[in-house]
């Protein structure tokens, strides 16, 4: 039996910013929308080479990082004895990780935790050297796949040169690899005598996001398919790509998101800003209708210390506030850190693994108090938008609820269509509108070389 859908797991996934989701959607719909329009302007064999280069970084962006990491943590942290899931953010605050070992659900957390606790600046120079070593694996394989385009996209147009002009191939002493146009001389200079960028200010926040992992992978791929144009016609196209990627990949969704959260709360006087699944939920409702909510609220420290908030946190699971911080991941559980595997095999009743608690919190992972100090907030403020509105509950949430959706489903659409539609008929256009620019300019180049070559 399949399992079904969860529609507010979605549309909470859909709205997260930190969600790797959303972005895989919106790059899936830019790479079909490029690679439509590369076969538009071209022919199958420009069609190819944006396929590869679209769908092959695809590939290497979304899951180089994720699965460099992985294997760093099932190698070189197995070896040295360290549980790689204690989140180097606990050493930050002494008081929370003296806690993190106090609350942990089992011994063989605890004794996770004290293990890096006696070895702190081990772990953290080592979970430093996994992101860069990550990364950089990541930035390596995908210059990689960068060399093979290049080479197979040259292979296919000299093979069809050659079938078309039926002519001695021995007789070529053709280079391989069409050289950059001069125009772009000075930028591979430039790019030679560059400096390795260095992690300052906030690298902490990049090196534990996802969503900012990938913005260093990103920049780099951006700043090599600029600098490895391989003509003006290369070039023109990928400041395109790049320019409206970055814009509504990383920029535009937060932006949209706010201003629709802003105009919900403005012209209808509810908030949207809570997780879909803390919206959508029984709970929600049931606190509301019974006015629980008002004590969870005022018994929770919002006012206190870091320190005090984690360890209410820990002694208070029944806590509305902390129970919605678990429903939107804020508060990693046992059950929510289980593996996907396994989670599929209980929703398929096929044998898997049992967790005792499921509800306990997992003191391993990083718990960002003010994220869960935002729940509170937010919950405080709705409630007190449904005091005031005059509406029945059922019809407030109903609202609350409708809003909610909408602004993700506008937000994601908006996004996509700009990425997967507007972008790529930017640079047909571009294309179509100039009638030298209309042939795909490195097969031009390439069959220019050999028939000089040929004479």
């Amino acid at each position: 039996m399949i399992p079904a859908i969860n529609a507010s797991k979605v549309y909470s996934i859909l709205g997260n910013n930190d969600s790797l989701v959303p972005l895989a959607m919106k790059d899936i719909a830019n790479s079909m929308g490029l690679t439509a329009g590369s076969y538009i302007t071209g022919d199958s064999v420009e069609g190819k080479d944006r396929f590869i280069d679209e769908f092959g970084t695809q590939a290497i962006w979304l899951f180089g990082i994720p699965v460099y990491k992985k294997a760093l943590d099932l190698t070189l942290f197995k070896s040295l004895g360290y549980d790689a899931k204690v989140d180097a953010r606990l050493l930050k605050n002494p008081e929370i990780l003296k806690k993190a070992q106090e609350f942990a659900p089992t011994q063989a957390i605890k004794n996770s935790i004290a293990n890096v606790a006696k070895n702190q600046k081990a772990y953290k120079g080592l979970t430093i050297a996994k992101f860069v070593a990550s990364t950089l694996l990541t930035m390596g394989t995908y210059f990689g796949l960068t060399k093979f385009r290049h080479k197979y996209t040259e292979d296919q147009i000299k093979k069809d040169y050659f079938e078309k002009n039926i002519v001695n191939k021995e007789k070529f002493n053709f280079t391989s690899s069409v050289p950059f146009s001069s125009a772009f001389n000075e930028v591979h200079q430039q790019k030679n005598k560059s400096k390795q960028p260095s992690f300052t200010g906030g690298w902490q926040e990049f090196m534990f996001n996802p969503v900012k992992n990938l913005m260093i992978v990103d920049a780099t791929i951006s700043g090599e398919r600029l600098a490895h144009a391989r003509n003006k016609q290369d070039f023109v196209g990928y400041a395109v790509k790049e320019g409206s990627f970055w814009a509504f990949m990383y920029f535009a969704g937060k932006k949209i998101q706010s201003a629709l959260e802003n105009s919900a709360e403005t012209k209808h006087n509810k908030s949207i800003d809570l997780d879909a699944r803390v919206i959508e939920s029984d709970e929600l409702k049931e606190v509301f209708a019974n006015k629980s909510i008002l004590k969870d609220l005022q018994d929770f420290p919002i006012k206190g210390s870091d320190a005090e908030i984690y360890e209410f946190i820990n002694k208070n699971p029944d806590n509305f506030v902390v129970q919605m911080a678990k429903k939107s991941d804020i508060i990693t559980t046992m059950e929510s850190n289980d593996g996907w595997f396994n989670k599929l095999m209980k929703k398929l009743n096929l044998p898997h693994k049992v967790i005792a608690d499921k509800d306990a919190i997992d003191t391993r992972r990083f718990i960002d108090i003010a994220d869960v100090k935002g729940v509170a907030t937010k919950l405080e403020k709705l409630h007190n938008q449904f005091e005031s509105s005059g509406e029945t509950l059922e019809t407030f949430l109903k609202g609350v609820k409708k809003l909610k959706r909408s602004a993700i489903r506008t937000n994601i659409g908006s996004c996509i269509a700009a990425l997967g539609v507007v972008a790529p008929t930017i640079m047909v256009a571009l294309r179509l509108l100039d009638k030298d620019n209309k042939e795909f300019q490195t097969k031009k180049d390439i069959e220019a070389k050999l028939a000089a070559a040929q004479n």
